[in-house]
């Protein structure tokens, strides 16, 4: 059985308790997203991780696209920012953002990748920029906001933590009518709310779904792409065991028009 969610043919894969149905395969390939991957430009380590973070699919179901003016929220070591710049091309722009929380309690390891982007004067189309969570915003409105793996760091102490409701309501602001949040992060057990994102790094998808709901978002589609039946969900997502292959929710969120 197959349902038109926005402007992909997708699979019905399964109805769940997050709302839509589970977008499992993704009929098209944007242009670009192949040759993005395949820049040379792009570090060995990174590309290494292709294989478990299948960013063909995940920036196809994003929706990105030649032109799109896109923020890669905690963009770490600047895995898809790098991806997300080829994608929407000398045509559109990437706004990485860094908190200044994570710039003062973190391993300047972890944002290594995302200033060396901004060094980087073939990426033309790549700004970076800083400032406290609660001070958030962007110089123009956006088409896509992605943010990959730390939703749930929000929430932990060395963030603050946040104050999520706010930053979910500036993230709906910094849209277009019609632009999108991704969402990628480690599943928790279901149920267990906010328990596990300072020890296991994990957040139960329910919690993470009614938070940005409350700022105005509609879930528009989520993608069992990075789903893996195989994780239990108790282990800490640096754990040798599991590490690189945690079960994920894929969500996009969309800021109605």
């Amino acid at each position: 059985m197959f349902i038109r969610s926005g402007w992909h043919l997708v699979a019905l894969f399964s109805l769940s308790v997050y709302g839509p149905g589970w977008a499992d395969t993704i009929s098209n390939d944007p242009a670009g997203v192949s040759a993005a991957i395949s820049d040379p430009r792009r570090p060995a380590e990174q590309v290494k991780l292709d294989a478990t973070r299948k960013p063909a699919m995940t920036v196809a179901f994003a929706e990105a696209k030649a032109g799109d003016r896109v923020a890669d929220v905690m963009s770490g070591n600047g895995y898809f920012t790098r991806i997300l710049s080829d994608v929407v091309g000398p045509s559109g722009h990437v706004y990485a953002f860094i908190p200044t929380e994570q710039i003062a309690h973190c391993s300047p390891s972890e944002i290594a990748g995302t200033q060396a982007i901004a060094r980087d004067s073939s990426y033309k189309n790549v700004t970076l920029l800083t400032s406290s969570l609660a001070t958030f915003g962007m110089p123009e409105k956006l088409d896509l906001i992605w943010m990959s793996q730390s939703y749930h760091d929000l929430h932990d102490s060395f963030l603050g933590p946040a104050n999520v409701a706010t930053l979910n309501k500036a993230i709906f602001d910094a849209l277009k009518p019609g632009g999108f949040f991704l969402v990628i992060d480690h599943v928790a057990e279901t149920g267990s709310g906010l328990r596990d994102t300072e020890t296991l790094h994990r957040i139960d998808p329910i919690r993470m779904k009614n938070e940005i709901e409350a700022a105005g978002f509609v879930l528009d589609s989520q993608s069992a792409a990075l789903r893996n039946p195989d994780d239990d969900h108790k282990r800490a997502v640096f754990d040798p065991v599991i590490r690189g292959k945690t079960d994920q929710v894929m969500f996009r969120f969309r800021r109605p028009q």
